[in-house]
């Protein structure tokens, strides 16, 4: 919900998706985006395939967003929920080295964004 709202030209500071669906119905106009955009997924994650993240990529891209994307390696959906596959569903585990990680890229994003 969050992307949606940045890509309608709300006056965000940052935006940040840990293994959040990319697509939309409304890209973003040229000049659209006023925040910041962090995303991060991973590489395995059924929920955002390659596709979704090269289509995600060419919207931030023509919006002229100041975005970034971090794919990471080794990790389904739900990489940064300990918890986040009850039911055993393929592509959906917990990735401990690249939740941490996750977690340092948000707070470089807000402290550059909230300067």
């Amino acid at each position: 919900m969050m992307l949606d709202l940045a890509r309608s030209g709300e006056d965000l500071r940052a935006v940040i998706g840990f293994h959040s669906a990319l697509t939309t119905v409304r890209p973003a106009a040229p000049g659209a985006f006023k925040s910041k955009v962090l995303v991060q997924v991973g590489a395995e994650d059924p929920v955002i395939p390659a596709e979704q993240r090269l289509a995600f990529e060419r919207e931030m891209t023509a919006a002229g967003a100041d975005w970034r994307m971090i794919v990471y390696g080794g990790c389904g959906h739900s990489f940064t929920n300990p918890n986040g596959n009850p039911t055993g569903t393929a592509g959906f585990f917990y990735h401990e080295l690249s939740d941490r990680r996750s977690w340092r890229a948000m707070i470089d994003l807000l402290d550059e964004a909230l300067v």
